[in-house]
């Protein structure tokens, strides 16, 4: 078969007038344009994903230096709490209330029956106070008066000097229920 390359006759004709014959710009300008937008929005999208990712990323850093910091606080307050509650210190807290060791219990049985003897607590012999140092005579100037301890000044004939102290009363110990 040959081919002739004259001009298009019938069938063939109405279809090259479809179809332009040289190259055409005024089609690829749209697709040059469309693509053209894709990739820029897809890039602004990628920037703005990547700084609300690096904000977040400010904020969890953050939240953990926070977290850390209130564990280190939670730490100590629980050291304080145990130091509190040792039974050394609650024993000095009591004693400064003036409270005093218990004597011999006593328990109700389940039958009503008292078992031991109770006794009541007694408290221990205050020890003596150490005598005041004599202040040192004022130098120049106006005396200046002596400074109050807060103890009960002893006045009178045989005072030693020596504040007095009354043992604590011993505690009242609720009646039954």
């Amino acid at each position: 078969m040959s081919t002739a390359k004259g001009p298009l006759k019938g069938r063939a004709a109405r279809l090259g007038r479809l179809m332009p014959s040289g190259p055409s710009t005024a089609a690829r300008t749209p697709f040059v344009l469309l693509v053209v937008v894709l990739l820029g929005g897809g890039l602004i999208t990628l920037l703005l994903l990547n700084s609300a990712l690096n904000q977040g990323s400010f904020q969890l850093n953050e939240l953990k230096n926070r977290t850390t910091e209130l564990t280190d606080e939670e730490q100590a307050l629980q050291r304080d709490v145990d130091d509190y509650a040792a039974p050394d210190a609650l024993e000095r807290r009591a004693r400064e209330l003036g409270m005093v060791p218990g004597g011999s219990p006593a328990f109700l049985g389940p039958d009503g029956k008292v078992l031991g003897v109770p006794s009541e607590a007694v408290a221990p012999k205050p020890s003596p106070t150490p005598s005041a140092k004599p202040t040192p005579p004022a130098s120049a100037g106006t005396p200046k008066p002596p400074a109050n301890t807060g103890a009960p000044a002893s006045t009178g004939p045989g005072a030693t000097g020596q504040a007095r102290t009354e043992p604590a009363a011993p505690p009242t110990q609720p009646s039954g229920r």
